[in-house]
């Protein structure tokens, strides 16, 4: 999904999960989307949410609450409990740098700006672009074949 410098990726998140019909186990992203709401619509979906909370976080909702314990206190308790390194590796939070790096050689092979002055065609344009780096990606990528001794 592509939108405006205006429109903060958090806004985003909730599009994006209603516009994808697989079935969504788990979402890694950065601080940016530490918010309510794309705790809830990750929820709502019944998607684990990987989201570091901001290392000054308070608990949303206490423990001594009716409502059942929400994902994002759950994760800030594990962090305080065990650490934000331990955290991360338990959560499989570094697997979203393979999208980081994606977006990195996207940006490195075609530059980190668009051409297209009009926003329809600034979408058609990543859209290119992305098909273009997916098939670099499956050109480049080798064949592994198993040898038995």
């Amino acid at each position: 999904m592509v939108t405006t410098n205006d429109v903060h990726d958090s806004e985003v998140l909730p599009d994006l999960l209603e516009v994808t019909e697989a079935d969504i186990e788990k979402v890694s992203a950065d601080g940016a989307y530490d918010k309510r709401r794309c705790y809830d619509a990750l929820t709502d979906r019944g998607a684990e949410a990987v989201i570091p909370p901001q290392k000054n976080a308070k608990i949303w909702q206490h423990g001594n609450c009716k409502a059942p314990p929400h994902p994002w206190d759950e994760n800030l308790r594990v962090i305080r409990k065990r650490g934000r390194k331990t955290w991360k590796q338990q959560s499989n939070y570094h697997r979203r740098s393979i999208a980081e790096t994606t977006m990195f050689r996207l940006k490195a092979i075609f530059g980190g700006k668009l051409r297209s002055r009009k926003f329809d065609n600034q979408v058609t344009e990543l859209l290119i672009q992305c098909s273009v780096l997916n098939r670099m990606i499956q050109v480049a990528k080798p064949d592994t074949v198993w040898v038995e001794d």
